[in-house]
This record gives C-alpha cells, structure tokens and sequence, in this order.
C-alpha cells in the first residue's frame, strides 16, 4: 500500500520545480512538463520513491540504527524538528558545523563540553564566579545548545543522512558520500542526483510539500522502531519462558537420582550376605 498518493502530493504543492533556466539536466528523468516557464514534476514517480526510501528507512530504524535529519532553510526548520522529535532521531536545522561526520570525534568533545557546563552548573561550582565570567559561561551554552543541542544523543556516527535541499546542504552530502552513509533527500529540479542514494523528486521550497513526505517517511521510521520492541518483547517472553522450564526440570531430576541409588543400594546389600556365605563355607573345607 503507497505511503502517499498523487492527489496529496498534489494539494501540497510537491509539484513544482524551479524556472526552466535553472534546471538541472539530471533530473530530466523526473519532470513531467513545463509550464510558464517552471518545470512541474512527475508526481508519479514522486510517490514511488517515496514509498522506496520509505520502506529502506523503516529497517535501518527496526535495526535500531540512527538517521540524521538535515534542513537549515527557514522555512523547513519547524517541521524538520518536530518530525524528528517524534520519532526520536537527531537532527540539524541550525549551521551545519563543518566535519560534523567527517571529524565527528571532535563533534562529540563539543558536546561533552556542554554537558559538563551542566554538571558544574547544577552542582554549584560556578557559584564563586564573577558576573562577567558566568555571563560568558552562559552564552558559550547557549551556542553549543543552539548548535548541537539536537545531536546530544548521537553517540556513534549515524546510518543513513535525511537532507532537504541537496544544494544547500551539498557539504553534508559530500561528508555523507565520503563515509559511505546512505543519503535519502528531497531533490528539486535545480539539483544534481548523482550523489543521492534515495531520490524524492519533489519541491524542497515548500513548507507543505517538506511536511508531507516526512510525515509518510517518519511514519515508516515509526513502525520499524515499533516492530524494533515487540521483536525484543517476544525475544524476553522467549528467554523467561526457557529459564522457568529449566527450573523446572531441575526439581524433577533429584528425585530421579534419589531413587537410582536406592535401586542400587538393595543390589550392594545382597550381594555382601552371598560373599559371607561363601566364607563360611570355604572355611571347614580348609580346615
């Protein structure tokens, strides 16, 4: 069943490319027609790779991997976070700090430093300081938060990168690319999709159209990560269920044990009468 349709593809605006002038012949593959001068996009096309990259989103989440959202446009940024947010992934709308993947160990030095601004914060060891010195301790906070308050939870080097505007964002792309993550982006008609692993044709400019393919690719993300805990709900249901028939099994074998050595214990106790008897009537023989 497709994730999304032509009709609601449509009525938010995903259609429209950019002015004829500015397209790029790449995308050719992915534009219906031109009309006063834009290029509208094959809407079909749109929602069969949404449902691709949909799908391939849904197992890295079921793997219980990563995927970091990126979109620094004004107009997406709201949308980026909430829908992120939801289904509890990392995400960038602010700068892209420079090396972020590439330099990631240095990424995480920054993010450490913020947590310990915290840690001292909160145990009062910034109580001595001078008004000056705590002012500038609370504005280097607030720039490490506003930067990388979003990916404080991203201890390892993401799966896969979720970009809107593969031109604006072209520095995160080509980091992407250099480590072999997976890229799944929107791409307009302007841009080059070359390097996208999961091209989704559709207008990256509008609030309406950014909303409505993330909602249908954050739904998927949603039942990977749901299906992610009941498989580990049945694994532990599984692992109790084999620790109780252990258990129980355990008592069952004493018992068994107890009455094998009292079959045998009759055995010796015949037998050592037999052997005396003998004795005894070896013994006159002898004499």
């Amino acid at each position: 069943m497709a994730r999304t349709n032509f009709d609601m593809l449509l009525q938010a605006g995903c259609h429209f490319g950019h002015l004829t002038r500015k397209w790029n012949p790449a995308m050719a593959p992915y534009i219906y027609t031109e009309r006063n001068g834009i290029h509208i996009i094959d809407l079909h096309k749109t929602v069969v790779k949404i449902d691709d990259a949909a799908e391939a989103l849904k197992q890295i989440a079921k793997s219980g991997k990563k995927i970091l959202f990126v979109g620094t446009k004004k107009q997406t940024k709201d949308v980026i976070a909430e829908k992120a947010t939801n289904v509890g992934m990392p995400y960038v709308i602010e700068r892209w700090p420079g090396g972020m993947l590439t330099n990631f160990p240095t990424i995480r030095k920054a993010v450490k430093k913020m947590a310990n601004i915290d840690k001292l914060m909160s145990d009062g060891t910034f109580s001595n300081l001078s008004k000056r010195e705590l002012l500038q301790v609370t504005r280097q906070r607030a720039k490490l938060e506003k930067n990388l308050g979003s990916i404080a939870d991203l201890t390892r080097l993401p799966s896969a990168l979720f970009v809107v505007d593969v031109m604006k964002e072209q520095i995160a792309v080509r980091e992407a690319n250099r480590l072999g993550i997976p890229v799944f982006a929107i791409v307009d008609t302007n841009s080059e999709p070359k390097n996208i692993d999961f091209i989704i044709p559709a207008n990256d400019d509008a609030k309406d159209s950014v909303e409505v393919i993330l909602s249908a690719c954050c739904a998927a993300i949603a039942e990977g990560l749901e299906e992610r805990k009941a498989e580990k709900a049945d694994e532990k249901a599984a692992e109790a269920q084999a620790e109780a028939e252990e258990a129980e099994a355990k008592p069952a074998r004493r018992p068994a044990r107890k009455a094998q050595k009292e079959a045998e214990a009759p055995v010796e106790a015949v037998e050592a009468p037999v052997e005396a008897t003998e004795a005894a009537e070896e013994a006159p023989a002898a004499e």
